[in-house]
């Protein structure tokens, strides 16, 4: 079986980011997307070993931003490869909160999508979250980055907790 042939789906990268009272949480994701339109639904899968993760469970909502190709690996760097658990994501940039007090950051964002947690699926290594959206803003017409975009261009390379990476 030849497992790359999965990179052929065509994805985004989002930040997915959560806040309770005491805790906050931000990582990128590949794995995001509408699901139904009549409750406007979204989903998102997080690897369980993501303290996000565990935030958007204690929260109950979450808010997605779309990345645009304005974002170079720095920003990536940013929110992909470390953990908001030992750095702030959200220091030393321009945030807002969402209608449920999610922070995020208009910055390289083309949208920011509101949602509350409505339903769970654990799939092993993930937590597939499924929100209905609650508020929903267009931030940028700047062109939404793939996941082709990020390996072609900004030559990124998929890390172990991404539901896409494939063992070499």
């Amino acid at each position: 079986m030849d497992a790359t042939a999965l990179f052929k789906f065509q994805s985004s990268l989002y930040v997915v980011s959560a806040r309770t009272a005491e805790d906050y949480g931000a990582c990128i994701i590949n794995t995001g997307l509408q699901l139904t339109s009549t409750p406007l639904q979204v989903m998102v899968a997080v690897n369980k070993q993501n303290h996000t993760e565990s935030v958007i469970e204690a929260a109950g909502h979450f808010a997605l931003t779309v990345i645009t190709e304005e974002a170079d690996m720095p920003y990536i760097g940013r929110f992909g490869f470390r953990t908001s658990t030992q750095f702030d994501k959200f220091d030393g940039i321009e945030t807002r909160e969402t209608v449920l007090g999610d922070t995020y950051t208009p910055a390289c964002a083309a949208c920011v999508i509101a949602c509350e947690v409505v339903q769970t699926l654990d799939v092993g290594t993930h937590m597939i979250f499924v929100g209905e959206v609650k508020d929903a803003e267009v931030l940028s017409n700047a062109t939404p980055m793939t996941y082709a975009y990020y390996h072609s261009t900004l030559k990124g390379k998929t890390p172990p907790k991404a539901s896409s990476y494939i063992a070499e």
